[in-house]
């Protein structure tokens, strides 16, 4: 199966083109705090409304519960948008219905897909709607990739070969993450850390088939050094998820693949005003203490396990690297990944961000727009927008 691309679409010169975009842009006050994800769109905008008389951008944002919200109106997101571009956009109310339909030329920004419950429950009839009046789909919403909803799925489904294709930023995501999953470059390293093992248990299994490195830190580290028999104090574990600690420790240990956790951690007594912050052998976590960071050996470490890779990806922060004091075993993965000869890719949102607070993003491969996609890819999990794109 492949992907068509924008070149692919054929009758452009009198196409009205439905975007698919991922504008879930943080809001306050009414303005866009971050224009991040406006400016990846702007490739695949710029092209088709080069080639395209009507284009209009169609996307969610934030936790919107299938009935319109103020708080969550894509309305905010039409000027910065307007700026970037140099020409109008209009803004309109709905996404679906006459005012859509009877649109002249020029670009249309619509508003919340997930005002509407047909979005989220991936509704065929919903998916008509959406999709009424127009000649042409382009999904340039890879952070979506992974979720069956209508304006990714059903939507795309309804045009034929030559009238949807992926836009710039799908194209590049895709050939980005299939490179680590199809062909990496060896020694592959992998980095992984966040909160939960349950979120990730799929991807750590895919990854152990393919990496020769294997980096484990933040929360979910607890669980694995739980699972070793050790103490972790008050740190944050998943009990429940020791079992699948094992089966992948198990499995590295079958692969030959180098599993390497923690050997020392930062603890604190309290992450808000915490009295006591100190480094501690992985061994020796106080009971009343917490683990909040890798410590400096770990962070060490970690980086010769990168520093000779050919291919790394990583996805999820070393601690609680919000608090500026528990950062730095985030920021060093960050810079080893920068100083890295091989080809680099982060996904997930607070390691992008961590790229960001460390001034390193323009020194990685791939910088992935979606987290839970660019994992479910990984993983080998099916990617609904993608298939449905698929000729």
């Amino acid at each position: 199966m492949s992907i068509p691309r924008l070149e692919d679409l054929e009758g452009l010169d009198a196409a009205r083109v439905l975007l698919r975009l991922d504008l879930n842009v943080p809001i306050a006050g009414g303005r866009v705090e971050d224009d991040a994800r406006i400016v990846a769109a702007l490739p695949t905008l710029r092209w088709l409304l080069e080639r395209a008389p009507m284009v209009a951008a169609c996307s969610h944002l934030g936790k919107a519960k299938g009935s319109p919200d103020p708080a969550y109106s894509l309305r905010p997101v039409a000027e910065p948008l307007a700026e970037l571009l140099g020409r109008e956009v209009r803004f309109v109310e709905d996404c679906v219905g006459p005012e859509v339909r009877s649109a002249g030329e020029g670009l249309l920004l619509l508003e919340n897909l997930r005002f509407h419950p047909g979005e989220k429950a991936n509704d065929p009839e919903f998916a008509r709607r959406l999709t009424d009046g127009f000649t042409h789909y382009v999904n340039d919403a890879f952070g979506t990739a992974h979720r069956e909803h209508a304006s990714v799925a059903a939507a795309a489904a309804l045009f034929p070969s030559g009238r949807r294709a992926a836009g710039r930023l799908m194209e590049a995501e895709l050939s980005a993450l299939r490179r680590l999953v199809e062909h990496p470059e060896q020694p592959f390293a992998a980095v992984v850390g966040g909160a939960k093992v349950s979120t990730k248990t799929a991807p750590l299994m895919a990854l152990l088939e393919r990496a020769q490195r294997l980096l484990i830190g933040g929360g979910m580290a607890n669980t694995f050094l739980l699972a070793k028999g050790l103490e972790v104090g008050r740190s944050l574990v998943e009990s429940s998820e020791i079992e699948t600690a094992r089966r992948v420790m198990a499995r590295a240990a079958e692969r030959g693949v180098d599993l390497e956790l923690p050997t020392d951690l930062v603890v604190a007594d309290d992450l808000d005003a915490p009295r006591r912050v100190e480094v501690v052998a992985a061994d020796a976590i106080p009971p009343d203490t917490m683990a909040v960071d890798i410590g400096p050996a770990t962070r060490e470490a970690f980086a010769r396990a990168l520093g000779d890779a050919r291919t790394i990806f990583w996805n999820g922060p070393m601690g609680v690297f919000e608090k500026e004091a528990f950062a730095p075993g985030t920021m060093a993965v960050a810079e080893a990944l920068a100083a890295s000869t091989g080809f680099t890719v982060v996904g997930g949102g607070e390691s992008v961000m961590a790229l960001d607070r460390a001034g390193v993003a323009d020194r990685i491969g791939h910088v992935s727009t979606g987290g839970g996609a660019s994992l479910q890819l990984v993983a080998g999990g099916p990617l609904p927008a993608v298939q449905a794109l698929e000729v």
